[in-house]
């Protein structure tokens, strides 16, 4: 029991990253971003054909953020210079990044067993395999939460904020939005494609149907971080995104280990989300029957 539950929360600290980057386009921009299922199969093909063909994997992984990057860049001009409604400008990056990711990978999938990971020095150190992903992971989910919390500190930042936040008061106030709007989408897919091309290195391959469901993979870790571990400060909210990321992924093994099929896991995850977005409008109704019973007694 004891290793399903290190591995998932190494799995946990893996995708803890997407779903910050998740938290960006749905949270702060108010956008809901389907391109993430493309761009962090995107992030997984870029690092494992670079991986495979002799790369650095350091190297790769900031390849693979470039190529998230980009993918955020094309969504974004979508939305703002075509005036495509942000969840069709998603959808026809995620469709066309299918054919990408083929491109980039050549087939459907790419083995990287027994090569070099960004996690192989740390498992030379005697870790071992789980450890090392722990400790790797640990250190760049801390390492994405302080550059983020300082990079929305800053002018361009805020802008971004007050563009998802009002963004007429922030066009009133001289914030170009769609500027601001392609900017929050090239951080929020880099942000995925560096998970993905963690957790491509940490699993040992990279496939073509990977990203399928990791939308609301990332909205149920946002959701389970926020109504858990609150929101009360920016900066203890990426925390609490981080946090949400590892529940989901230790209830998902506890849901495993008590004999829940696999093939069961995505309709357990899409209840999960429906049940946590549903929260406030069931206290609506617990409230009067919460007064009724006291009137009652």
């Amino acid at each position: 029991m004891l290793q399903i539950l290190l591995s998932a929360i190494s799995l946990g600290l893996l995708w803890a990253i997407m779903t910050i980057g998740v938290y960006i386009t749905y949270r702060i921009l108010d956008i809901a971003d389907l391109s993430v299922e493309g761009s962090i199969t995107m992030g997984a093909a870029i690092a494992a054909t670079s991986i495979y063909h002799g790369m650095n994997p350091f190297a790769a992984c900031a390849l693979a953020v470039l190529g998230g990057m980009v993918a955020g860049l094309i969504t974004g001009l979508l939305h703002t210079k075509l005036k495509i409604p942000a969840l069709l400008s998603g959808i026809l990056t995620m469709i066309a990044l299918y054919s990408v990711n083929l491109r980039i990978m050549g087939k459907a999938n790419i083995s990287l067993l027994r090569m070099e990971t960004v996690y192989s020095k740390f498992e030379a150190m005697g870790l071992g395999k789980t450890g090392a992903v722990i400790l790797f992971g640990l250190l760049c989910v801390l390492g994405v939460i302080g550059i983020l919390y300082w990079f929305f500190g800053t002018e361009i930042g805020c802008g971004i904020r007050a563009t998802g936040n009002n963004s007429q008061m922030a066009r009133a106030q001289g914030i170009n939005t769609n500027h601001m709007i392609i900017l929050g989408l090239i951080v929020s897919n880099g942000l995925v494609a560096l998970s993905g091309a963690l957790i491509a290195q940490s699993q040992g391959f990279a496939d073509i149907q990977m990203g399928i469901g990791s939308i609301v993979i990332g909205l149920a870790s946002v959701i389970i971080g926020e109504v858990l571990f609150g929101k009360k400060n920016f900066f203890s909210r990426l925390i609490a995104l981080a946090l949400g990321a590892l529940t989901y992924r230790i209830i998902i093994a506890v849901v495993l280990q008590m004999g829940m099929p696999a093939n069961d896991l995505r309709m357990f995850t899409a209840i999960t989300v429906a049940f946590a977005l549903s929260l406030p409008v069931l206290k609506t109704y617990l409230v009067p029957l919460k007064k009724s019973m006291k009137g009652g007694m």
